[in-house]
């Protein structure tokens, strides 16, 4: 709101300059310069004056939708004339993708130039359009090369088939007739791939789940994953 009224008073004083030389003076070239140095200073306002409508027209996102635009990342809390209020969301390294508690103000032009990435997708279902939220993640468990591997990724593979069943039974109803590649991927391919690297092994586990929740269903699957090899000498992290 107040980056609108200086926009406004900035406007009505080089419009009053204008009119004032128009009245009392003939030099057209100042008209110029002054009209030339007018547009270049609301250039990133008229901008995201604009950014404001294509945003709204083209439904690439929503009041609530969690986004990522260039560097920055948060919820959607308003969509303004002018800026973008965001919730600030951390990395998975930085509080583990929840809400940081800051809010965020981007300028609607970013949106012209840098690629947007929303998490929430739009679907259908019974003619009526709804939110679905589902994304594919990743749990990575790092464990030794002497470990016993095949038992390890099978031990994995069980324990996400368990808890991720719920979660991929509610994608596949609230996609409906826009069922994407990636939920045909979770029930076709590997859930647990290995990667070897010279001091240890990963295993990397695949998931559906709410993106709201993924941070909930990996640690859960930490715990799960944890509790079963404690008695089991032939699994060791590292």
């Amino acid at each position: 709101m107040k980056s609108r009224i200086l926009a406004i008073l900035i406007a009505v004083l080089v419009l009053g300059l204008l009119i004032t030389i128009a009245v009392y003076s003939n030099l057209a070239i100042y008209i110029s310069i002054i009209a030339i140095g007018l547009a270049l200073a609301l250039q990133k306002y008229v901008a995201s004056y604009f950014g404001f409508f294509i945003i709204v027209f083209s439904n690439m996102l929503h009041v609530g939708d969690r986004i990522r635009i260039g560097s920055y990342k948060g919820d959607v809390r308003h969509i303004g004339i002018f800026y973008l209020t965001l919730d600030e969301v951390g990395e998975d390294e930085k509080l583990g993708g929840e809400l940081t508690g800051k809010i965020l103000h981007i300028p609607n032009l970013i949106v012209l130039d840098q690629p947007v990435l929303n998490f929430s997708k739009g679907c259908v279902k019974n003619s009526k359009p709804m939110q679905c939220d589902y994304i594919f993640d990743e749990i990575r468990i790092p464990i030794s090369l002497d470990s016993d591997i095949k038992k390890a990724a099978s031990l994995l593979e069980e324990i996400i088939n368990a808890e991720d069943k719920v979660f991929l039974h509610q994608s596949k109803e609230a996609f409906v007739d826009s069922y994407p590649t990636f939920l045909r991927e979770a029930e076709t391919n590997r859930k647990v791939l290995i990667h070897i690297e010279p001091d240890n092994i990963w295993l990397k586990g695949k998931f559906v789940a709410p993106y709201r929740l993924r941070n909930e269903l990996r640690t859960l699957m930490y715990l799960k994953f944890i509790e079963s090899i404690e008695k089991d000498s032939s699994i060791k992290l590292t």
